[in-house]
C-alpha cells in the first residue's frame, strides 16, 4: 500500500522562488520591473536594448561567462528584490516606492502628504498614469497606508489597478514611479500609455 505524499507546508510554498533561470529575460523584466536595476548592476545589459530578451536567463548568464554559483547568487538577489513588496488589497507597493515617496515628501517640504495615483484618459493608447502629491482623501478614494505614507486612488483608477504593482525605478533609461498592470491589454511604443 502506497503512503500518501506529504503536502508541502505553507512555509515551503512561500519560499519557492518566483524567478528561475529558465524564465526568459523579457518575462522577468515585464513581470518584475524592479529587477532591471539588479540585472544591469550584474552586467545583464540586454534589458535596455531588447536584443536578447527572449533568451532564458540562465543561458544568457552562462553565455556571459557566469558560473552556476554566480547565477544562483543573482537569482537569490532577484527574488529578494521582488519580495520587498507590501500588498494592499489588490495593489502591491514596493518598499522602494515607499522609500522614494518618503524622500520626495521630505525634500519637497510636503509633510502630511502622500501620493495620488491616477489612471487618466490620454496618451497614444487611451490611458496613462498620473502621479501627484495629495493630502486630502476624496469621497470616492481608496487609501493605501504603507509604512507611514498614504497612496490615494479614486474608485475608477483603483478599478484599473487591481492586481497592479507600484514601484520606483531609477536606471539610465528612466527614473520615476512605474506601474506594472496586468489589466493593460496593450500599450504604445512610448511606454507611457496603455489600453
Amino acid at each position: 500500500m502506497k503512503e500518501p505524499k506529504a503536502k508541502p507546508s505553507p512555509k515551503s510554498q512561500a519560499s519557492t522562488p518566483l524567478i528561475t533561470e529558465d524564465m526568459t529575460i523579457g518575462d522577468v523584466i515585464s513581470k518584475y520591473p524592479s529587477t532591471i536595476e539588479v540585472l544591469l548592476r550584474n552586467g545583464v545589459h540586454c534589458v535596455g536594448c531588447g536584443a536578447k530578451t527572449f533568451e532564458a536567463l540562465g543561458d544568457g548568464l552562462r553565455s556571459h561567462g557566469k558560473s552556476d554559483e554566480e547565477i544562483n547568487t543573482l537569482l537569490a538577489e532577484l527574488n529578494s528584490s521582488i519580495e520587498d513588496t507590501s500588498e494592499q488589497g489588490d495593489v502591491q507597493i514596493t518598499n522602494k516606492a515607499v522609500s522614494k515617496l518618503k524622500e520626495l515628501i521630505k525634500t519637497n517640504g510636503k509633510d502630511g502628504y502622500g501620493l495620488r495615483v491616477q489612471v487618466v484618459p490620454g496618451g497614444c493608447a487611451g490611458f496613462q498614469y498620473g502621479f501627484d502629491f495629495e493630502n486630502t482623501k476624496q469621497a470616492n478614494d481608496t487609501t493605501l497606508d504603507v509604512e507611514g505614507v498614504t497612496f490615494y486612488l479614486d474608485s475608477e483608477s483603483f478599478g484599473h489597478l487591481r492586481g497592479a504593482r507600484i514601484d520606483y525605478v531609477d536606471t539610465l533609461q528612466e527614473a520615476g514611479f512605474r506601474i506594472t498592470n496586468p489589466n493593460a491589454k496593450g500599450g504604445c511604443g512610448c511606454g507611457k500609455s496603455f489600453s
